[in-house]
């Protein structure tokens, strides 16, 4: 099962760098047709705001996988472990309530947005804020994981160390 979920992310990755691509081909080629024969695709400029959407949103779920996100440490890093894995659940409990609202919300919009169409390509803007669900219950499937591990004691020490803060070696985490 941990295969198939690491293949998911790494699919998720070459994803993320394709948009990348994409954008800035589409970007360049734009520039230097504007500059070199005074015209432009219009229908790159669309997808190239579309791309950087998803590319944003997609990089949000694969950032919150690897807790690279930004975090306030500085009071965390002075508590104890017990104080550190209550700040844990707390948080991820604030995830799933925010994540959640985001899904719910994204998916009460789908109708209005499956209905607008984009002005050059003529797109459903579905498929430009249809990424929200993909986002929001990213985010969500994640932090339930978590929450589960952290109620169920199965979180790691380099976990609770990395949530404060302190990137540990493995001979640091032994001595604790």
């Amino acid at each position: 099962m941990q295969k198939a979920i690491n293949l998911f992310y790494r699919l998720l990755e070459v994803i993320l760098v394709v948009l990348l691509a994409g954008m800035a081909i589409m970007v360049f080629v734009n520039v230097v047709m504007r500059y070199t024969m005074n015209s432009g695709i219009n229908v790159s400029e669309e997808l190239s705001r579309y791309f950087f959407v998803w590319l944003t949103f997609i990089g949000a779920v694969l950032t919150f996988r690897e807790n690279s996100h930004m975090g306030i440490e500085t009071m965390v890093m002075f508590l104890s472990r017990g104080k550190r894995i209550f700040c844990m659940i707390l948080s991820n409990i604030v995830i799933l309530v925010c994540s959640g609202i985001f899904f719910w919300g994204t998916w009460k919009q789908s109708g209005i947005n499956a209905s607008m169409h984009a002005p050059v390509t003529g797109l459903s803007m579905i498929w430009v804020y249809g990424v929200g669900m993909f986002t929001g219950g990213g985010l969500f499937l994640i932090a339930l994981e978590r929450l589960f591990r952290l109620v169920t004691g199965r979180v790691t020490e380099e976990e609770v160390a990395a949530f404060a803060g302190e990137n540990l070696t493995v001979e640091q985490l032994s001595e604790r």
